[in-house]
């Protein structure tokens, strides 16, 4: 299997996907199996929230558009370019590997499945419970588009068995059992990371109102959603509390608005001074990761500290965002807008996949 082939089956996947959107969905009669797997999807997407209660049709096609808009010949040739790829021997040096993954949002493993197969492996897939139902439906896609795949794709409901590495995601916990579990396996581990925002109070509406995009997308329940904000002494939050006015809705969906009622009188019963608007609380705290509807804040001295902290903490860290006030920081309202080349925790998956033996 040619590495050219490879990549015209994912991006045949991703004009397959950029039919659908929360405001319509539009049928191309160009795109390939439509007429098998058109109707189909839309009829998963809208059960998703049935299978999951935080999969949301707003927060699924989210998602499904965020993989189309990668899933182009342009992103894929760019990302794989900086990569050397040999598939002379491709049958002798494939390996089984397993990817554990988790389910806090739509097709979060998806770019570790992507980047087992276009790097000539074979993928064992255990998904998380919270997420049964996506991936194994873009899989069965991709093997219509290219029937080769049929072989390099197994979902595996009981133990794993039978492999060569490991990707794996989960908790700080789980990653303990990993890491004991997988010990005598080459592997990535992924722990629990949480995004952070920095701020000067030179942030425009518009870049706060971005802001809030990286805080609400998907609840708050990605790694990459800011969930800790550093801010100078004697920072006002009025501008801030304005521009996520736009987000208020958010406290209408059930599950949101119950986990906002449990934080705020677990905060208000320890006696914790809060900041709230109604759909968030704002608690002083030093740790990274609030709990949902809840974002922590810190106050910070100089930027140069700050750098110096964030860089000391990088392990718990998976996104910064500023207003280039911190070095390899990105742009507000970015943060679950990942290129192919973002990777998780900074781990190359790429090259761990091709140069472990």
């Amino acid at each position: 299997m040619l590495q050219n082939e490879k990549k015209q089956s994912f991006i045949a996947l991703g004009r397959f996907l950029s039919q659908f959107s929360e405001r319509e969905n539009t049928r191309n009669e160009s795109v390939l199996g439509n007429d098998l797997f058109f109707n189909d999807f839309i009829k998963l997407i809208a059960l998703s929230q049935s299978h999951n209660g935080w999969y949301t049709p707003e927060q699924v096609y989210f998602a499904i558009q965020s993989w189309a808009n990668a899933l182009t010949q342009e992103n894929i040739d760019k990302w794989l370019s900086e990569y050397s790829f040999d598939f002379s021997h491709e049958e002798k040096n494939q390996k089984n590997v397993a990817l554990i993954l988790a389910g806090n949002i739509p097709l979060v493993g998806f770019h570790d499945f992507l980047s087992v197969l276009i790097t000539g492996n074979k993928a064992l897939i255990k998904t998380s419970s919270n997420d049964q139902h996506l991936l194994p439906f873009l899989a069965k896609y991709l093997i219509f588009a290219d029937e080769s795949l049929k072989n390099r794709i197994t979902f595996v409901d009981g133990k794993l068995e039978n492999f060569d590495t490991v990707i794996a995601t989960g908790s700080n916990n789980t990653a303990r059992y990993f890491e004991y579990y997988f010990k005598d396996k080459p592997s990535i581990i992924r722990k629990n990371r949480n995004s952070v925002a920095v701020l000067n109070g030179k942030e425009t509406h518009e870049e706060l109102e971005a802001l809030g995009e990286d805080i609400f997308r998907y609840f708050g329940l990605g790694c990459r959603n800011v969930s800790k904000l550093f801010v100078p002494k004697d920072y006002s939050f009025v501008a801030f509390f304005e521009a996520i006015f736009k987000y208020q809705d958010v406290i209408h969906y059930e599950k949101y608005a119950n986990n906002y009622d449990y934080n705020k009188a677990v905060f208000l019963m320890s006696n914790f001074k809060l900041l709230d608007n109604g759909f968030l609380t704002l608690k002083e705290d030093s740790s990274y990761a609030s709990p949902i509807s809840s974002v922590f804040y810190e106050f910070y001295e100089s930027i140069e500290d700050l750098q110096a902290r964030l860089e000391a903490d990088a392990e718990q860290i998976q996104c910064i965002v500023s207003n280039d006030l911190i070095k390899n920081s990105i742009p507000f309202g970015q943060t679950q807008n990942p290129q192919l080349w973002d990777y998780a925790d900074n781990v190359d998956t790429i090259t761990f996949l091709l140069t472990t033996k």
